[in-house]
């Protein structure tokens, strides 16, 4: 994809630059600018992770989830219209390849997740835990006599 231009004929790399920059004195300045490149672009995944890492340096966990959630959605969203696309043809050798490389279940559903969902599903893991939302499985045992 070419560098998107934004508003005043700044591209989204001059965008990033200036927002890791203002990472180091201005976070909430550079929470703006993450935040004008997701609306130009939202697949731009170094906008996502920078600004959970700064949601998790101010222990904002529940910023860092929203924008972990986002993240996740416009991925899978964008990953499920690329399926879409495809010919029938390269739909079947698709299909054939995950099989014979155990990359799907019995079903068809695949048992991996592309980046970056699958390394932001494991991060909403760690901040649930942070926020105290992840519950432990309770093993019920039922009292039949």
């Amino acid at each position: 994809m070419p560098d998107a231009e934004i508003e005043n004929g700044a591209s989204i790399n001059e965008l990033t630059s200036q927002a890791m920059e203002a990472e180091k004195t201005d976070p909430s300045s550079a929470i703006e600018i993450y935040n004008r490149i997701l609306k130009t672009d939202p697949l731009q995944i170094p906008a996502y992770d920078r600004l959970m890492i700064i949601y998790r340096q101010e222990k904002n966990y529940k910023k860092e989830l929203s924008v972990i959630n986002s993240g996740i959605k416009t991925f899978e969203k964008f990953y499920k219209e690329q399926c879409v696309k495809r010919s029938k043809k390269i739909t079947e050798i698709s299909e054939k390849l995950n099989k014979a490389f155990h990359l799907v279940d019995k079903k068809g559903n695949a048992l991996y997740n592309p980046e970056p969902i699958d390394r932001w599903q494991r991060r909403r893991e760690t901040v649930e835990k942070k926020m105290g939302k992840a519950q432990p499985k309770v093993n019920s045992k039922s009292s039949k006599s």
